[in-house]
């Protein structure tokens, strides 16, 4: 048995065991999500179509992990006007896997007590908890002192420059000093383009003096 779920304003077919990726949800790893915007339910002559949803129907899932999708660059130019601008987005999303088709009204079942076998599993998982935190940590330490408008770059907003600020990117000497690594680090963890972190850099250097 199959059905058609809305979730993220975007349709999708579903099946027991599917696993798919959808636009970001709440939740952790492991977390267990309902669907209640079904269109239909079932296969061939017993399906069941909604007006606009089917009554009672609802598709559990279980949340498999939180990501990102691949960059997407906008790039636009202003002609004989020395102008460009270049944008990088990630679009946040999540993976889950379709557990149970529900009808009827009926309840998912609850899941099992953790078996003592999770224990391990449990004793790994807070081992990893300060690597967690490591990695929400800022890319950089932010200098002493106050520091510099950043919106005096062609290309930052007063959105990126809080966005920078936040990763301890806070003054014209430190966009400036920015090393080729440290570009790639930046393009994997905040929504910029390497392209654009290098222009940057190079207006930072005149800036600094």
């Amino acid at each position: 048995m199959f059905a058609v779920i809305k979730t993220g304003g975007k349709q999708y077919r579903v099946a027991a065991n599917d696993v798919l990726t959808i636009e970001k949800l709440e939740g952790a790893a492991g977390d267990t999500v309902e669907f209640t915007e079904i269109l239909m339910v079932g296969e061939g002559a017993g399906a069941t179509f909604g007006v606009p949803f089917v009554e009672g129907a609802t598709v559990v899932a279980e949340v498999v992990e939180q990501g990102r999708a691949r960059k997407v660059i906008a790039f636009k130019k202003r002609r004989r006007q020395n102008s460009k601008r270049i944008r990088g987005h990630r679009q946040h999303q999540t993976v889950v896997k379709i557990t149970d088709i529900l009808t009827g009204g009926a309840k998912p079942a609850k899941k099992a007590a953790a078996k003592k076998d999770d224990a391990p599993k449990a004793e790994a998982k807070k081992a990893d908890a300060p690597k967690a935190e490591a990695a929400s940590a800022p890319l950089f330490t932010a200098p002493e002192g106050k520091g510099d408008n950043l919106t005096k770059i062609k290309g930052i907003g007063p959105v990126a420059a809080g966005q920078l600020n936040e990763q301890g990117i806070t003054t014209f000497a430190q966009v400036a000093a920015l090393t080729d690594a440290d570009i790639a680090r930046i393009d994997e963890a905040m929504p910029f383009s390497a392209d654009q972190i290098s222009d940057w850099r190079d207006q930072a250097k005149a800036l600094a003096k």
